[in-house]
């Protein structure tokens, strides 16, 4: 047992660390096997579960990779890979779980062995495929126009890949950008068959708003490091991209707002502090913790998730907090992770040294580093611009309660009055509503965005983001009776109130 809680308290200490893990590939695989969704089922007691392992490969030959169990609401949980010739190991480290195999010939599966405390079983991970369309195959047009374009962040010197949605029509029409969550993802936020941003797109671009979203750095068609960014570089690319928004000329340039998720919210608020802000903000799952504060709300969720005893919580937070305290109190990187390194070998002794250190610089990197200290009320006062939050009662990795009362009385704290908050019921930190809710698409059901939310957002961008209509006076009429007249001056065209 004190192995184990040894192994569980280090593991644990990881869960918030959004960046997950990188990994080394083998020389000469391009582009890597293991790219895309892989998708098993594991029998415990009882009955099974889903496992989902996404692996996403990043700039530099490095991998991203995250676990997700559907039935026990377990979302992106990081996952580390080694991979060699065609065996594979797998290592959860949060939830004390391993999985070891092979890569069969064709590439299309991986059957080997799932181990964690108490149960050892087989388990075949297949690739997911995209769904076969019976025939007749028929794809409607779209009722906008969607275009692949290129957004430069020239302070940075990179280029971002991104997708603007244009409804049709001459305009000029609102805009949005949209921001992700923390951890390198692509333009749709994709979650295995979840894309909250392409489901985000097509609904505001429906109802009249154009839509910008891009690949975070060195994820898809972008250019940079992600690993190297803190949360005030992305400021950067979010600007870059509404900039890019305010120069089209389809676009009001007085109705550009960004709408961000998670990490994305903060750096959409940040930049609502600074000089051209958003118009307006949307906050999906914001926080208003400081970041540290956050990690170690997460760290508690995910122990009770997998059935820490309290013994074994307040270890976990005792760990985390001398861990916290040496990061901050080290500013020389190389003397920071050695100490870092030395602690994660001290509290578990089967650890690869290799692999604390990696750990270790993951742990002082500057993402990292910057994410410990941010405090959200620090800045919520500067924000000037209107701002819709919302978060999701169901959500474990931000809780709404504390978060949006932080939000809210910072975000007033200067005189702005045009606040609102939502805490929205039954939804989680992907904005998903109750998989008993999930619609039925061919017969099998499938992840959406929160209709409650959706609606929520809509009225609320139909007051802030909607121009005033214009009205045309009608022209007084003509005395019939008169032979000659002055020239009438033309009609006044007048804005009206809502």
């Amino acid at each position: 047992m004190k192995k184990l809680l040894h192994v569980a308290v280090i593991h644990l200490l990881f869960f918030a660390f959004a960046l997950s893990s990188t990994f080394t590939l083998a020389a000469g695989v391009e582009p890597s096997p293991l790219n895309g969704q892989w998708k098993g089922q594991l029998k415990v007691p009882g009955g099974s579960l889903d496992l989902i392992i996404t692996i996403v490969p990043l700039t530099g030959g490095t991998y991203y990779a995250a676990l997700d169990v559907p039935k026990q609401k377990i979302s992106r949980m990081p996952v580390e890979v080694e991979f060699k010739k065609d065996d594979v190991l797998l290592k959860i480290e949060q939830a004390g779980s391993r999985f070891t195999g092979t890569l069969s010939d064709d590439k299309k599966s991986i059957a080997g062995t799932w181990e964690q405390p108490g149960l050892k079983e087989q388990v075949t991970f297949v690739q997911a495929v995209a769904s076969v369309v019976s025939a007749p195959s028929f794809k409607p047009a779209l009722p906008y126009k969607l275009e692949e374009v290129i957004v430069p962040n020239k302070p940075a010197k990179l280029r971002l890949g991104a997708t603007l949605t244009m409804p049709t029509g001459n305009g000029p029409f609102p805009a949005v950008v949209l921001i992700s969550d923390s951890g390198p993802q692509d333009r749709d936020a994709s979650q295995e068959e979840y894309h909250m941003f392409a489901i985000l797109a097509d609904y505001l671009t429906r109802h009249g708003i154009a839509v910008l979203r891009y690949d975070d750095r060195g994820v898809g068609k972008s250019d940079g490091h992600y690993a190297i960014a803190t949360t005030a570089d992305l400021v950067t690319d979010a600007q870059a991209a509404m900039g890019f928004l305010r120069a089209h000329y389809r676009v009001d340039k007085k109705k550009v707002g960004m709408i961000g998720h998670g990490e994305g919210a903060n750096i959409a608020l940040l930049a609502a502090t600074q000089l051209k802000s958003p118009d307006f903000v949307i906050s999906l799952a914001g926080y208003g913790l400081p970041g540290r504060d956050v990690l170690r709300r997460q760290q508690v969720e995910i122990m009770r998730m997998i059935g820490a005893n309290s013994t074994q919580v307040d270890a976990a937070l005792k760990l985390h907090d001398k861990m916290i305290n040496i990061i901050r109190q080290t500013p020389n990187n190389n003397q920071a992770r050695g100490k870092v390194a030395a602690m994660i070998r001290l509290n578990n002794a089967d650890i690869d040294p290799l692999m604390a250190r990696a750990r270790a610089a993951q742990l002082t990197s500057p993402w990292y580093r910057y994410y410990l200290d941010f405090d959200p009320k620090m800045k919520l006062g500067e924000v000037r611009c209107p701002v819709l939050a919302l978060n999701g009662n169901e959500d474990l990795q931000v809780t709404a309660g504390k978060n949006l009362t932080i939000l809210q009385k910072g975000l007033k704290a200067n005189g702005n009055r045009n606040v609102t908050v939502h805490k929205v019921t039954g939804v989680n930190h992907s904005f998903q509503p109750d998989q008993s809710e999930w619609p039925l698409v061919n017969g099998e059901q499938k992840p959406n965005f929160s209709p409650k939310a959706l609606a929520l957002m809509q009225t609320w961008l139909d007051e802030h983001a909607r121009p005033a209509p214009l009205a045309i006076a009608p022209t007084p009429r003509s005395n019939p009776k008169t032979t000659l007249q002055r020239p009438s001056k033309p009609a006044a065209v007048q804005k009206t109130g809502r």
